[in-house]
């Protein structure tokens, strides 16, 4: 394999003159490994110039006036990038003279000292990566910012890349607790910690294996890695703490009752809109790798979070396995039903579709999806996005493609079927956007089937004569009633007629007893609306009138 990817650098590095460079519009990185080669690991000590006029103003390649000039640390990254694609991707660190870590505000961003060179390759459209991380920024979540830029290696123009930031603990990334060596007990023991679902492999092995295999009589175990703090950085204390406070989230996740206390130990939404991204792009690595979750201090915020998300160039279509170019179906549907998908070895956690079929939770993610399609993710919002980046692309690409000629109209594992008559970089753009129109399609055709059916419970009437509200009509103001036999945490939620989740008019503890609990309904328009009532391993169901 060594010897291969030797080869393919030397055929790389005889091609190279044929591209002229000299100015762009875009960022110019300009590395220079003093003619090393660029290690797996360690990392190397170089040099990198960065170019880049922050009024917008064109980029010369012989200017001398630099954004940033100085050391760093450079290495491979990937996985199976870095072995089958000759455009290879690299992780940076920026450092002082003396070798020491050294925060810079590279391309406007938050001062840092780690960062990566993503090359994309198999992505014709070279801003999969971009418009996801993007989407989830619009959602409301840290995603990695991106800036595309053009890279010369050892004088050699090497196409179009995009700086990104490394997902770690940081106040400009993920703003939670910098967890210290010395924090081993009380509150400070109880956070920041981010953790990885991914195979076996990579920059970061160390961790350990879930209890519970991803569906049953299945022998597929889950493996979780430790990633900021890295595991060589850890006390003994807190990697037991970490790994306990997983290992019991899964445990409770395995009851049949989990509904009733899960959210006391994840935050929904930021699960929520993990599931809607991943399903949207139909992502083929979603919720098995590249899988992150974090927690912060627990006088911070005691819950377990879903993100930052990470790396779907094999999203939106870009991937010939596991149903990825089909606008139709539910990625977690396919992992557990498609033959194909049994054989991998990296499954998904048995939680995500324990979760993704609650019906509370499944609720939300209807409402949340329904909202979102009037703005962020209105087909007008995500193709001027798409079309934006098109725009900034426009003559970077065509050095790009000069550069790596082998691609265009070629195929490029994995991408999908029809690759051969997509040979311009703007069939490839359409190609996405037409699938992007046929899922939106898809998801609002089937996203609203999932709404459970709260008349049929209605119907029940065991269910019924446990709770009642009076007055029924009313205006504006009833009063739900029903008996806890002991002191229990309750959830009460409102929905619509059409099963969406108005509001939560409780979640909290309740003495035994008959409970009353006001439901004020004064901003709400006159209709039918469904109250639920969740506790200990109960869930009741009434229905009110609100006529004004």
């Amino acid at each position: 394999m060594k010897n291969l990817i030797i080869v393919i650098n030397l055929l790389i590095v005889s091609s190279l003159s044929a591209v002229e460079f000299e100015s762009s519009n875009l960022p110019i990185v300009i590395l220079d490994t003093f003619t090393k080669e660029i290690p797996n690991e360690p990392k190397i000590t170089s040099d990198m110039k960065i170019i880049w006029n922050e009024d917008g103003s064109r980029n010369y390649l012989q200017s001398t006036e630099y954004h940033y000039n100085g050391k760093i640390g450079i290495e491979l990254r990937g996985s199976s990038s870095q072995y089958f694609f000759p455009k290879k991707q690299y992780a940076v660190e920026t450092r002082d003279e003396n070798g020491e870590n050294l925060n810079v505000p590279l391309l406007g961003f938050p001062k840092e000292n780690d960062w990566i060179l993503h090359a994309p390759y198999s992505d014709k459209t070279l801003m999969r990566n971009v418009l996801t991380y993007s989407l989830s920024r619009k959602f409301g979540w840290y995603a990695s910012r991106c800036k595309f830029c053009e890279l010369v290696l050892n004088d050699q123009y090497m196409g179009i890349y995009i700086l990104m930031e490394k997902i770690k603990q940081d106040k400009g990334r993920v703003n939670i607790n910098k967890l210290k060596y010395e924090e081993i007990s009380g509150d400070d023991l109880t956070g920041g910690y981010i953790i990885k679902i991914d195979k076996f492999s990579g920059e970061n092995t160390e961790g350990w294996q879930s209890n519970y295999t991803s569906k049953p009589n299945n022998q597929r175990q889950i493996y979780y890695q430790y990633h900021d703090p890295k595991f060589s950085d850890f006390a003994n204390e807190q990697t037991l703490y970490i790994k306990g406070k997983i290992d019991h989230f899964e445990t409770l996740m395995s009851l049949e009752n989990f509904a009733v206390n899960y959210d006391k130990i994840i935050n929904t939404e930021s699960f929520i809109d993990y599931f809607l991204i991943n399903e949207l792009t139909k992502n083929v690595d979603g919720y098995r790798l590249s899988t992150f979750l974090y927690k912060d201090k627990d006088s911070v915020d005691p819950l377990i979070y879903a993100g930052p998300i990470w790396d779907y160039n094999l999203a939106f279509s870009n991937a010939n396995y596991y149903e990825g170019e089909n606008v139709n179906d539910w990625m977690l549907d396919v992992y557990y039903y498609n033959n194909h998908f049994q054989g991998d070895g990296s499954h998904p956690p048995f939680w995500w579709r324990k979760l993704w079929n609650e019906e509370n939770l499944r609720n939300q993610a209807v409402y949340r999806w329904n909202d979102l399609r009037k703005h962020t993710l209105s087909e007008e919002s995500i193709f001027g996005m798409i079309d934006s980046i098109t725009t900034l692309l426009n003559e970077s690409k065509d050095r790009n493609y000069e550069r790596w000629p082998d691609v265009l109209g070629q195929y490029i594992w994995p991408n999908p079927s029809g690759w051969q008559n997509r040979k311009t970089y703007m069939s490839e753009v359409n190609y996405m956007k037409s699938w992007i129109h046929a899922r939106l399609d898809w998801i609002d055709e089937n996203i609203n089937l999932f709404n459970v059916s709260i008349e049929n419970h209605i119907n029940n009437a065991s269910d019924y004569s446990l709770v009642r509200n009076y007055p029924n009509p009313f205006n504006p103001v009833t009063t739900i009633e029903f008996s806890l036999e002991k002191p229990s945490i309750v959830r009460i939620d409102i929905f619509n007629i059409k099963g969406e989740l108005i509001t939560t008019i409780v979640k909290n503890s309740q003495h035994s007893g008959i409970q009353n609990i006001t439901f004020d309904a004064s901003t709400l328009e006159s209709g039918v609306y469904f109250y639920r009532v969740v506790f200990d391993d109960k869930i009741l169901n009434g229905k009110c009138l609100l006529l004004k």
